[in-house]
């Protein structure tokens, strides 16, 4: 089973995802999100300066603030993640082997879903909390409706498509743990 992600996703009803472009904004979107009473923050592997603001955070951040990586697709990248002792992972997809590399990590993970196929491959993998990404393509607050129904075990955290709008009523359903989007500090 995931080893730590159940408590994270249910300490942190809303995770926002940051992509940083470069190392000076850091501090001041930490202090943002401690500001709106907000302790995490996913950072994404989309830029080149990406494992850099990571370390940075990790350094700068309250005690209580969770740290964690999203776009994680190789085993590489969950190696560097290890080092800089990250206290979460994200992937926007899940293979069986990219989920092997994630519990052999030991870091709290939640594999990237889009379909009942890939729900089912991550049932048999142990995953039972899961990010549904792209939320908006993935079919919305229908497939939410649908695969709470069907995968009634399985918890996701939503991302893609979630905003100021939308994420108090995609909170409200009962196999969401939390929400993720690059919203919360727009």
């Amino acid at each position: 089973m995931q080893n730590g992600i159940h408590e994270i996703l249910e300490s942190n009803s809303i995770i926002p995802v940051i992509t940083f472009h470069d190392t000076s904004e850091v501090e001041s979107t930490v202090q943002a999100l401690v500001e709106k009473d907000i302790h995490c923050i996913e950072i994404t592997l989309r830029t080149e300066v990406a494992f850099d603001c990571i370390e940075l955070c990790k350094q700068i951040a309250p005690s209580n603030f969770q740290v964690g990586v999203g776009t994680i697709m190789h085993s590489s990248q969950i190696q560097l993640c290890r080092q800089l002792d990250v206290d979460f992972l994200v992937s926007p997809g899940s293979s069986e082997k990219l989920v092997s590399y994630l519990f052999i990590s030991g870091i709290p993970f939640l594999p990237g879903v889009m379909t009942p196929s890939e729900i089912i491959k991550m049932q048999f993998n142990d995953c039972r909390y899961l990010k549904l990404f792209p939320f908006n393509i993935a079919g919305g607050e229908k497939a939410l409706k649908s695969y709470g129904k069907v995968f009634p075990e399985i918890k996701f955290c939503p991302t893609g498509g979630i905003n100021k709008d939308n994420y108090q009523q995609i909170l409200g359903y009962e196999n969401v743990m939390s929400v993720g989007g690059s919203w919360v500090l727009g």
